[in-house]
């Protein structure tokens, strides 16, 4: 039977006594990271060789005799402390792979905490109920369960942010549905600055940006930190007041995205989208902020993830000349970006640039496997089947 993990979370409201235990516990989690990162650089440095988790994890009890306070946490969150110094090892090593096969990454060996803001309890300590959740050595904590648990919850994290607002997360394991395609139909779309995405069926939909009002906000909110003594009160205070204010607006942004990715779900079968390379695309200083606020890359995954329980499939295909290719004749002329009518000099048509961009992004997803430029492993698994539809077919390779 197959598996499928999935997250819910939920805002949390623990009480003064529960937020002091929490914090108390997060700063034991700290200091427990920072010891063991020391350890496991005195051990590289003695034998060259990385200290296992399994090593960190017997060695814990050693320090619960030695530190006495490190029992004020449950065993569980102890060994998840483990794991996250043990990951931080494993990722350092697969950069420095990567840099060596000439990947431009930063390699960054793992840095001492200077604080820990969540705790996981990976299998044991915790209990969810409907309102409520009881997590050991803290109490049962109130949260909004704004939608219902579906699966068997595996693990359980508690998360402090910025703004001093509490998170529930659980990781849920449930079964995996045979995929069932919705019988919608199918579209590709173009993602742009302006027009946040024009569909293949002429439809498009308008972008959510940062307002002038709100940027300056902001301005005057960072100049209220840096005028702030470091250490201060007063400075806290106004880091809590600038954390808070830029929640509230990556919050106008993702509530769109969650909005709009819902809709396009919903509305197709088939859906496909440009595989872009962000990264490469904000060296451009003059578009960066532009690029970074749209969030792209964030809405592709939403589109992905949705899509499977909607009956969706979502597929990536390469962006090179969809801007630039006559969704008619197939003709490819330069166009400026300033430029928002394409006119192919060859046939003559003539159409909006982003709407032209859309359906030849479709008929990339729609030639078939053997003769598109489909991008596979963007699909989700259980999604990569043959899936016929009257508006066309798209194979996916498995």
């Amino acid at each position: 039977m197959a598996v499928m993990k999935t997250a819910y979370r939920f805002r949390s409201y623990p009480s003064k006594e529960q937020k002091a235990r929490l914090d108390r516990q997060m700063f034991l989690a700290k200091e427990l990271y920072n010891l063991l990162l020391e350890k496991s650089r005195a051990y590289h440095k003695e034998t060259g060789k990385t200290l296992t988790e399994y090593r960190m994890n017997v060695w814990l009890t050693q320090i619960k005799k030695e530190r006495p306070e490190f029992a004020e946490l449950h065993s569980q969150v102890l060994q998840n402390v483990s794991k996250r110094v043990s990951d931080a090892y494993r990722h350092f090593f697969r950069r420095c792979k990567e840099k060596k096969q000439g990947k431009k990454v930063k390699v960054g060996f793992p840095r001492f905490k200077k604080f820990v803001s969540s705790l996981t309890y990976p299998q044991l300590g915790f209990k969810a109920e409907k309102r409520r959740v009881s997590l050991s050595k803290i109490g049962r904590i109130n949260f909004v369960n704004h939608r219902e648990i579906e699966g068997r919850v595996k693990t359980c994290t508690i998360k402090k942010t910025k703004s001093q607002e509490w998170y529930i997360t659980f990781a849920v394991e449930k079964e995996d549905k045979p995929f069932v395609s919705n019988g919608k139909p199918q579209a590709g779309i173009d993602l742009g600055l302006n027009q946040y995405a024009a569909i293949s069926d002429n439809r498009i939909k308008q972008n959510v940006k940062v307002t002038k009002h709100q940027r300056k906000h902001l301005k005057i909110l960072h100049q209220g930190v840096s005028r702030k003594k470091k250490g201060s009160h007063n400075r806290k205070k106004a880091v809590v007041r600038l954390a808070r204010y830029s929640e509230y607006t990556a919050n106008i942004r993702q509530d769109f995205l969650h909005k709009l990715s819902h809709e396009l779900v919903n509305s197709y079968s088939l859906i496909a989208y440009e595989d872009l390379e962000i990264a490469n695309m904000v060296k451009n200083h003059k578009l960066a902020r532009s690029i970074e606020e749209s969030s792209w890359g964030n809405f592709t995954q939403l589109l992905q993830y949705k899509a499977e329980s909607a009956g969706c499939v979502a597929v990536a295909v390469k962006p090179q000349y969809t801007s630039m290719t006559c969704s008619r004749c197939g003709n490819v002329q330069e166009i400026s970006l300033s430029q928002r009518t394409f006119f192919c000099e060859k046939c003559g048509m003539k159409e909006d640039r982003d709407i032209n961009a859309s359906i030849n992004i479709f008929k990339r997803a729609t030639e078939g496997h053997s003769g598109s430029q489909a991008c596979g492993d963007d699909v989700r698994p259980s999604a990569r089947k043959a899936v016929v539809e009257e508006a066309g077919t798209i194979r996916v390779a498995s």
